[in-house]
């Protein structure tokens, strides 16, 4: 039995990854009267007085909310809200197994950015964070910064923020460990949606250096009339000296190669012509741009995909659990850029510098010092910044 029968057998014997666990033990009339009536009233008033006592007085200080509206789920694109629910009880099972925070799973039907919005700006106060999950691009980038502005809680769309931060991780340390200076690099980004948007941003203000946009057409470039409003935003930032080509071209002599597109789009021949020391991030799933064996093959010294079955793993998971976890414990407003670089230095920083090798360049996402390291950076710089409101 392969692995996609196991799981789908595995669910029908869960009938669900997670479920709700009472906190306050209710036995006699007195832990009733104590948990809710009469004794209840009392911390509800208190909320009324203030309501950032919600925080202290009930779940919604560990309590993040997954919302997904089912458009662009992990390979499988727009299945809907119903079936994407799976993959978002496994975020949740994720949250509290490697951050120890409680979350939700909500799946909104509906693909208007005005009701996905207001849906979630009216549910927030029951929430101390937001993790919007495989929401299609562009309408993800609109909701989030919707929701940035109406709701007074940090709001994170993992496939951007979360990917990016891993792949910057990976990027430290493969840089240390090829010998590469900060601002030096050559950089290509096959994908320009959700994913490659926000890692390309994010690399930008880390400084790692010049970096090439790619989508199907080829280099995004200034004056490219095939690019929507997001990709014309970021041809200003990036491909400094405007080059267009395939793929293909912009890899010649490349120092980095990030990919997350499609399934076998890169050649080992492709992989020869970039530069000595080449690092090269596959991530497509299950199947990557270009498999780790051809791309060793053409010539890659150090190799990143998104599957678990071969060394450095680019796994979202050491990000998003540790940065929730992190910024409820300050009672953050919002998840920064600084924050996220803090996630992304903190995670380089579990692999020591002795300890670098070209199988290994990141963590084991079951190391638990991953979590609250992160939790740790995010937190310190969310105080630092101003953004905390407890400490």
């Amino acid at each position: 039995m392969d692995i996609m029968e196991q799981s789908l057998k595995k669910h029908e014997e869960w009938q669900g990854k997670i479920e709700i666990i009472s906190r306050a033990p209710i036995r006699n009339k007195e832990d009733l009267s104590l948990a809710y009536t009469p004794g209840v009233a009392r911390p509800c008033l208190e909320i009324q007085k203030d309501e950032n006592k919600s925080f202290e007085l009930t779940r919604r200080a560990n309590m993040v909310a997954v919302i997904t509206d089912g458009t662009a789920v992990l390979g499988l694109g727009d299945i809907g809200p119903s079936a994407a629910m799976p993959v978002m009880e496994g975020k949740c099972a994720l949250f509290k197994e490697f951050g120890g925070v409680d979350a939700f799973p909500i799946c909104v039907d509906s693909k208007d950015v005005d009701e996905i919005v207001r849906t979630v700006a009216l549910i927030s106060k029951s929430f101390g964070g937001i993790n919007l999950e495989d929401i299609a691009a562009p309408r993800c980038f609109e909701i989030e910064k919707r929701l940035k502005e109406c709701c007074d809680i940090p709001v994170f769309h993992d496939d951007q923020h979360g990917t990016a931060i891993i792949v910057a991780a990976a990027l430290l340390n493969a840089m240390k460990l090829t010998g590469r200076q900060m601002g030096s690099a050559h950089i290509v980004v096959n994908g320009a949606g959700a994913a490659g948007i926000a890692i390309t941003k994010l690399l930008l203000q880390m400084n790692f250096g010049d970096i090439v946009l790619c989508d199907k057409q080829g280099a995004i470039y200034r004056g490219a009339e095939w690019t929507n409003p997001a990709q014309r935003d970021m041809a200003e930032q990036t491909n400094r000296d405007n080059r267009q080509g395939t793929l293909a071209d912009m890899l010649q002599g490349a120092d980095v190669f990030v990919g997350v597109s499609a399934p076998n789009i890169v050649s080992r021949e492709m992989i020869a012509t970039m530069a000595e020391k080449s690092i090269v991030f596959p991530m497509a799933n299950p199947v990557p741009e270009i498999m780790p064996d051809e791309a060793k093959k053409g010539g890659a010294y150090v190799i990143g995909t998104g599957r678990s079955d071969f060394p450095n793993q680019i796994n979202n998971v050491m990000a998003f659990p540790g940065i929730f976890k992190g910024v409820l414990r300050v009672r953050a407003r919002d998840i920064s850029e600084s924050m996220k670089i803090a996630a992304a230095y903190a995670i380089a920083g579990i692999v020591g510098q002795e300890e670098l090798t070209p199988e290994y360049i990141l963590p084991d996402p079951f190391n638990g010092r991953v979590a609250d390291a992160v939790a740790d950076a995010v937190a310190n710089d969310a105080i630092a910044h101003g953004l905390a409101r407890a400490k």
